[in-house]
This record gives structure tokens, sequence and C-alpha cells, in this order.
């Protein structure tokens, strides 16, 4: 079946779903394929519980005319997803980077949700099938689409790219991010570059923070760039979109201009320097699309961390800075700063395993480690197969196997005016440690 022909079924039948566990009465059931899997065998399970058709890409499979025969069905799921992106004239923006993708992605949806309808990436569908599932989930109506893409090796950007076909977009930062399967940091630049190569390609637009190293240069290739920073005083400069932090701890306070002139100022419920990144790409991606300041304002305010990503939570009196949904060592410093910018009698810093930093990855873990101590964090806590290589002995720290025997530790702490940072890859689900 062609695209074309599976579209018309899609118009009839506009739920797609490749979860069995989730199958919504009269969706479409696409039978992917993975490395232990083949949903192809689910075909007569997913009809009997309720969906209309199944997209399957085995002949063996076809039971009756419900089953519609594709040649590769995650190819027919993304093909499906570009056609239907195709149908709407309206500015496409991507959002891709090492860290703080998806905390941005969230407060530009924030912003521009206020005044436009919007329709964006939920939670972190930004790979190869959670894009496609995002663009066909798209309902009329919508005047913006914001979508997160992520990538773990060199090609992934381009591929999404062909499919969500960005009109806009912006990389929040570079670092040193799935080392195992870009090599270096150069790998790196190169794959996340992916986006602004396609922007250059395609007339389209990118969003440029002039304040993190790299981007300016990566994306001068791109001939309309709208470029934003973080200035110590506002002063208005036509053409540039300028926000002054005020602070960054225990709150992110920022300050900008509005067209008309007066100075907006903005208490959000994010901490650090690097949520500050994420709140001025919100505010110039707002003041481009001409949302009203006071609107701006109101959304960044309103906007509540969740889902472990810059958390402040109170824990047996103490805050806890809760940031356990990833890590890797370019967003572990930025937190241990936060951490050491906190009012508290005692720092103690609980830090899992960074994975997926392949070769480089005993080095990581000990240079983490010693920066830690050069900040002079009270109590270092390390979690996980990776920091047991590191010589925390050396240097007082603890270590545990697992989140389950440092949440045993912590719990037989006094920990009264204490703050404590809790980060590491998802991988360790170190939330345990404070549930």
């Amino acid at each position: 079946m062609n695209t074309t022909a599976l579209y018309s079924i899609f118009l009839d039948h506009p739920v797609v779903s490749t979860d069995t566990r989730n199958l919504p009465a009269g969706c479409i059931f696409f039978a992917l394929k993975g490395a232990n899997f083949d949903a192809n065998q689910f075909a007569a399970q997913a009809l009997a519980a309720g969906a209309a058709y199944v997209v399957i890409d085995n002949p063996k499979y076809q039971l009756n005319e419900r089953c519609l025969l594709v040649e590769d069905t995650l190819k027919a799921l993304q093909n499906l997803a570009n056609h239907h992106r195709r149908q709407f004239d309206i500015p496409v923006i991507a959002i891709g980077g090492s860290n703080g993708k998806t905390t941005t992605k969230e407060l530009v949806s924030s912003v521009l949700s206020v005044h436009y309808p919007c329709h964006f990436t939920k939670g972190n569908f930004n790979n190869q099938i959670g894009v496609p599932l995002t663009l066909l989930s798209m309902p009329k109506g919508t005047e913006v689409a914001i979508i997160e893409m992520g990538t773990n090796q060199p090609g992934d950007i381009t591929e999404l790219c062909q499919i969500a076909q960005p009109t806009h977009g912006l990389l929040t930062n570079i670092g040193k991010e799935h080392l195992e399967g870009f090599g270096s940091l150069a790998g790196v630049k190169k794959a996340e570059g992916e986006l602004f190569d396609y922007l250059a390609k395609n007339h389209g637009c990118a969003f440029v923070n002039l304040s993190e190293k790299y981007l300016d240069g990566m994306s001068k290739k791109v001939p309309m760039r709208v470029g934003y920073y973080h200035i110590s005083e506002l002063q208005p400069e036509p053409g540039t979109i300028e926000v002054q932090m005020m602070e960054e701890m225990p709150r992110v306070k920022v300050a900008f201009l509005s067209d008309d002139g007066p100075r907006i100022d903005i208490t959000t419920q994010l901490f650090g320097r690097h949520n500050f990144q994420n709140v001025m790409t919100a505010i110039a991606l707002g003041v481009y699309f001409k949302v009203p300041a006071g609107k701006i304002k109101e959304a960044l305010e309103a906007y509540t961390p969740r889902n472990n990503r810059s958390q402040v939570l109170q824990h047996h009196g103490a805050t806890v800075l809760l940031d356990a949904y990833n890590a890797n060592p370019s967003s572990m410093r930025p937190a241990l700063q936060s951490l050491m910018g906190m009012p508290a009698k005692r720092r103690i810093a609980i830090l899992g395993d960074m994975l997926e930093l392949g070769a480089d990855s005993d080095k990581e873990h000990q240079d983490l480690l010693r920066h830690a101590v050069k900040l002079k964090v009270d109590q270092i806590v390390l979690v996980g197969k990776e920091f047991a290589k590191t010589d925390f002995t050396k240097y007082k720290a603890l270590h545990f196997p697992d989140n389950v025997a440092a949440k045993t530790w912590l719990d037989g702490q006094d920990i009264q005016d204490t703050a404590i940072l809790i980060k590491g890859s998802r991988g360790i689900r170190l939330e345990v440690v404070v549930g």
C-alpha cells in the first residue's frame, strides 16, 4: 500500500499507535520491529483489541483487508507523518542540542501556546518513532509546531528533518553526550549541526544563542539567523534580543525589554544558570513570533518543572534539586554550580553514573569527581558501576552500588538545613533516593 492510499485511511482513523498496550478504539496500529521483537505477530491481537487497521510488513500475518501490507512499517509510519506534515503551511520549529532540549521545548511551547494554537512533542518523543507520532497527532487548526529532535548517532537529525521539514530551528548547546555513538565533541558538533545544514539548504531560519559556545560559528551557514544573548545590563540594540539574568538561585529571575519599551521582570520556578539559557531561548522565540510581553511573562512564571527535571523539592527539612532525568559531563557541572549557590548550612551531591560515554567514561567520571571536590561540596555520594572505578576513597566520597543503597544511607542522615543535588543518567533512576 502506498502513502497516498494509507493517508486516505488515516483521515478516517486519525489516531495511530505502535503499542498494543495502548490501542484507542478505531486507531491504526503500526507493527514495528525491534532488535528483540516483531509486532507483526500481534496483528490479530491489535484488531481484536479495537484497532480499525493494522499496518504490517510480513504477508504471513495478513489475515484480512484490515491488515495493510507495506514494505517496511517504520518507513511507512515516517512517510505518512511527512505527508501529514506537508498539509500544514505553518512554522515548524525543531529543537535539538546536547542538554536541556525537553525543558526548552516545554518553555517555548508554553510561551507560544498562550498566543497561538500550538502542537508540540509530548514527553521526549524525539526519535525516529516519536517524531512521526508527534506529527501524526497534529490537529487541524495548528498554527505553530514545536518538534524536539534527539540523536545518538550521525545521520539521526538529518533523517528527522526530512520527516518533519522544519522551517525554523535551534540547538540548545553543544556538550559531551552519547560519546559512544559520536566518538568526540567534534562528532557531537557535526551530528547536532545537521539541523543547521538542513535549514541552510531549505531556506530556514535558525535561532542562535550567542552566549553558548560553538553555536554562532556552527550556524553561520544559515542565511536567516535570529541571535539572542545574555547581557549584564539591558541596552537595547536594534535587531537583537537581549535578556538579563537577575538571579540564578534559588529561582531564575530575568528581565527583558518589550517592544514598546517597558522592562519586563520574570520570576520562574526553575533553578540554575543552565535553565536561564532555556528561559532566554523561550523569550527570544516569543519576541520573534510577536507574543505580547505580558503573555510571555505569564507563561514563564506559570511553568512548573516535572518528570525529574529541574525540580525543587522539600524532603525532611532539606531542599532537594532533583534533576535525575539524564546526565552527561556537560550538564553535571552546571548542576553542581547550582548546588553551591544554594543557601544552606550543608551541601550534598548525590551523583549517578553518566551512561553512554564509551571509551571516555572512566576519565569523565574521574574528572567530575575532582570537579565536585574542587567546588568543596560537603558530602559527595556516588552511585553506580562507573563511579565505582574512580578513586573516591581518596576524596572521602561515599559510593553505593545502586539507588536503593543510596536511599538507605540518606534516610539515616539528619538533613535539616541541607541542600541536596540528585543527578544521574536515566538508567540509574536516582529519583528513588527521595521517593
